[in-house]
């Protein structure tokens, strides 16, 4: 499922005395099962940019197209592509309301017109898919679950839709150190195993390094850079602390080795990398 936008420009209280512009004649493209993170600070258009990509918010000015079709049309029915494309939105625990996890999941299924069976094997899948047992956790109510797991039942609830794209918008915000590294494990596994298209909007430049395999820096409304994460990293780190953002610690740890006269490489992206690098010099300076 590939998507692509052009041109696309947004104004928050169009042709309104405060009329502001969040997002400012940006286009890029989008490949089927990529992995895309999505940086920048607050107030750059991240959230605004990813509320367009199934149709929550009609762009101001632009296109976009989800496989060929234009999901800006005003006579195109959005339902089909609301199936397909799948937002979790910060603090989605705030959306459950049902009474048990397996009604929280089954909600949406089941305004699709799905029989019975159809709806239960959805549940059962989506549980598995972000690590809740089934018959330990259906009659559970989701509000007397840990922060990590009510995140877990409202990912199942989306991915119970079936969505060919899947779209975070920092889903780790407010877990402790433990409960966002297993949300970011569920992420990378969705991708792998299930072959979804990942849309990730985080501050975690460390996890992103890891996680994505293309960047996109918003600021200001426009794209910065788009890039592997190597690219983005190590080539733009000046200008990426300049509009207020953090790099990678292993690219941090390398520029402050190089200051000092490490020679080390200019390319590094990974704690292995990083370790690889040091031991050459290290070796190459007759220390091990």
């Amino acid at each position: 499922m590939s998507i692509v936008v052009k041109n696309l420009t947004y104004v928050y209280n169009e042709d309104m005395p405060f009329a502001s512009k969040a997002l400012d004649n940006i286009s890029f493209e989008i490949e089927d099962k990529d992995f895309v993170g999505i940086i920048g600070h607050t107030g750059s258009g991240k959230s605004t940019l990813i509320q367009h990509l199934n149709g929550i918010l009609k762009p101001s000015y632009g296109e976009i197209y989800i496989n060929d079709f234009n999901i800006t049309d005003p006579d195109l029915n959005l339902t089909e592509i609301r199936k397909r494309v799948g937002v979790v939105f910060q603090y989605p625990e705030y959306q459950l309301f049902e009474e048990t996890v397996e009604k929280d999941i089954a909600f949406g299924p089941s305004n699709l017109g799905l029989d019975s069976e159809e709806i239960n094997n959805r549940v059962k899948l989506s549980m598995k898919s972000v690590g809740l047992n089934y018959e330990e956790y259906k009659d559970k109510s989701p509000f007397e679950l840990s922060g990590g797991q009510k995140r877990r039942v409202a990912i199942a609830g989306v991915i119970a839709m079936n969505p060919e794209v899947l779209i975070l918008d920092e889903p780790t915000a407010g877990l402790d150190p433990g409960g966002r590294d297993e949300i970011f494990e569920l992420i990378r596994t969705l991708h792998k195993d299930h072959n979804m298209t990942i849309i990730l909007s985080s501050h975690s430049m460390d996890d992103m390094a890891k996680l994505a395999k293309t960047i996109i820096v918003m600021n200001g409304g426009k794209i910065e850079f788009m890039g592997t994460p190597r690219e983005v990293f190590n080539s733009h780190a000046n200008r990426l602390k300049e509009i207020g953002l953090d790099i990678p610690q292993t690219i941090e740890l390398a520029i402050k080795l190089r200051e000092k006269g490490f020679d080390i490489r200019q390319d590094i992206l990974t704690i292995e990398e990083a370790k690889q690098e040091i031991l050459r010099v290290m070796r190459g300076r007759g220390k091990c």
